[in-house]
């Protein structure tokens, strides 16, 4: 772990590059607005990949550095919109911003958010192939977010919503969730660095896949600590995906699986009605009456383990050590 603050330090370059992106051309009413959301904080996991991913593909990270902030600010814009659609009212440990401004403001910071990234991109090299990257990044995470949202057992009356309902939902189905919308910004944050190192096809899909793998355990682990996690260092509500009805996280899935069916149609009504905090307090009960945050934690380790074989064929660099050791972080985040 003492890699980390590193980590943190890479990913954090592109702070003053999103800042200046984002106020440009805003009115000063507005700024504080769009800047809410990104100094809340984060990790900015997505910007060091883009950054380590270019330099261990034989580039230089000073060149990746537009587009690893346009992809930290696509992280951050889906979470606006992410915020909006569950209603958030906390995120990284602070008011979300929707919550303090309200949802039209949130909504228009999105839109400036999406015209900042183009400006990104424009600057950076190989922007075409980029440009490219990103549309395809936006619409899966777009798809991600769609099947997100049906997972959800009730509360959204929409029509749409309760006819396409996913009452039975499958693992595949949930890992194709996940792909959608954790992993697909990963693989694009490493493939954008091997792009920008004008990389042979060969490391850019070895990066690709380290991305995805590297996505999956990060979803893993977000629903384990969803659950189990510590509210003061998780930085949102413990317990939120039970109170949002979703079955599209990977432990109530794992447990389901387990529970005797006097069991697990308590845990499913749990998660069809306005529960209390006693009955959401039950269904975590329930779910770790199971085996399902050790088969969960067993899960993502594999996959980290994965995404650190793909890149076996990388030259070995202090770039390509840091990028075994952010995916090693991934499965140490306060579980």
């Amino acid at each position: 772990m003492s890699s980390v603050p590193k980590l943190f330090e890479i990913g954090r370059k592109v702070d003053p590059i999103m800042i200046k992106y984002l106020v440009e051309g805003a009115s000063e009413d507005f700024k504080p607005i769009l800047l809410h959301q990104i100094e809340a904080g984060g990790k900015r996991i997505r910007p060091a990949i883009v950054l380590l991913s270019c330099e261990a593909s034989g580039g230089n990270p000073e060149w990746a550095i537009w587009i690893a902030a346009a992809l930290e600010l696509i992280h951050n814009y889906t979470l606006l919109y992410d915020d909006i659609i569950d209603r958030g009212e906390l995120r990284r440990g602070k008011k979300t911003t929707r919550a303090v401004y309200g949802d039209a403001m949130a909504l228009l910071a999105g839109l400036h958010y999406r015209e900042a990234i183009n400006k990104l991109v424009n600057r950076s090299p190989a922007s075409y192939k980029l440009h490219e990257l990103v549309s395809q990044a936006i619409i899966e995470l777009t798809e991600g977010e769609r099947l997100d949202v049906l997972f959800e057992q009730t509360g959204r009356t929409e029509r749409y919503i309760t006819e396409k309902r996913i009452t039975t939902p499958s693992w595949e189905l949930y890992l194709n969730l996940v792909q959608k919308k954790t992993a697909s910004l990963l693989v694009a944050s490493a493939r954008a660095g091997a792009i920008v190192a004008d990389a042979s096809q060969e490391i850019e899909e070895s990066l690709s896949k380290y991305g995805l793998n590297l996505g999956i355990a990060f979803q893993v682990i977000d629903d384990y600590l969803d659950l189990f996690g510590k509210e003061e260092k998780f930085g949102k509500e413990i317990g939120k995906d039970i109170k949002e009805h979703k079955l599209s996280n990977a432990l109530i899935l794992l447990a389901l699986e387990e529970l005797e069916d006097i069991d697990k149609n308590k845990l499913l009504s749990i998660l069809r009605k306005e529960s209390s905090v006693d009955e959401i307090s039950e269904g975590i009960e329930l779910i770790k009456s199971t085996r399902a945050r050790e088969r969960a934690m067993n899960f993502a380790e594999e996959r980290v383990k994965m995404a650190k074989t793909v890149i076996n064929l990388l030259p070995n660099s202090s770039a390509k050590t840091l990028l075994c050791e952010l995916a090693d972080s991934v499965v140490k985040r306060e579980v």
